[in-house]
């Protein structure tokens, strides 16, 4: 059985790392508001702005523009990896990750060649270990306020590369905050812009489905329209992984002070039985003098 002095140096080693568990929990809660806030108002935007796009790429036709039109062989293909900068968020960026992985062995069974595009530290770390050819890494901005110039940046340098036939796809792996108990990998393509499915229920019969007046015409407008279209959805992408970390990290330091209550309960119970047997030895040394005594 362990010494007391060492059983106490334990519980008192424990309760540091109980408080500095519930600290992280209640940082990561306090981010989670404003991050959680700043992507549900951003969704409505992004659905009406899908709505509008779909419908003038619905009537321009083919005249579209070159980020709609797919290429005729997909040979090299750039995928946009959202993490965070650091860890102790649970399996957080450990999914994310493992989803990335299965994407590139798809890819390269096909014959196609990956790169990659980090935001965050995790996975410009993990592209580094795999030997992925990195196009850029955007670090620090994960898990802090994230300004839509941000994706636009980005976004431009994704078209750019695109269009002079750097890239064939551009594809985009985050993660989607569902819930507070459920985050989800996916992977979503940034380019070229796959096209605007319309839901069921607005083919409905006698449901009346307005229509766009465009002015200047759709072709000019989609000119403008698309290059933004890519900004909202990579911007949308980076706005759902923040909020994912967020919410998975204080999961992992809730679930971390609660084993530490644990660990305090079973360390207590130990530091009893052994200052209760250091008592008994005691008790029984004087006993025993005593009757030596009188012997």
């Amino acid at each position: 059985m362990a010494s007391l002095k060492d059983v106490k140096a334990k519980i008192s080693g424990v309760k540091k790392t109980r408080q500095i568990t519930k600290a992280m929990n209640m940082v990561a809660a306090s981010r989670l508001r404003g991050s959680q806030l700043a992507m549900e108002s951003f969704r409505p935007y992004a659905e009406k702005f899908s709505e509008v796009l779909g419908s003038l790429a619905e009537r321009a036709g083919g005249e579209a523009g070159p980020l709609i039109v797919p290429k005729e062989e997909v040979k090299k293909v750039c995928l946009v990896l959202c993490t965070s900068d650091r860890g102790l968020c649970g399996g957080f960026n450990s999914n994310a990750i493992h989803a990335a992985e299965d994407f590139v062995k798809q890819q390269k069974a096909k014959g196609v060649a990956v790169s990659l595009v980090c935001f965050g530290k995790k996975g410009r770390d993990w592209a580094r270990k795999a030997k992925h050819p990195i196009v850029e890494a955007r670090l620090g901005i994960m898990g802090t306020r994230i300004p839509f110039t941000t994706a636009a940046k980005s976004g431009q340098k994704l078209i750019d590369g695109f269009l002079k036939g750097e890239f064939d796809e551009v594809h985009v792996g985050y993660t989607r905050f569902v819930s507070m108990a459920r985050q989800t990998p996916l992977m979503q393509q940034l380019l070229p812009i796959p096209p605007i499915e319309k839901k069921e229920e607005e083919y409905s019969a006698g449901e009346y489905l307005p229509e766009h007046i465009c002015e200047p015409s759709a072709q000019e407008l989609l000119e403008q329209l698309l290059p933004k279209s890519v900004f909202i959805m990579l911007f949308s992408a980076l706005l759902e992984t923040s909020t994912s970390e967020h919410a998975a990290r204080m999961a992992a330091m809730d679930n971390a002070t609660k084993a530490c209550n644990d660990m305090l309960d079973e360390l207590t119970l130990t530091y009893n039985k052994a200052r209760q047997a250091a008592i008994t030895k005691e008790l029984m040394d004087i006993v025993g003098g005593a009757e030596a005594l009188k012997g």
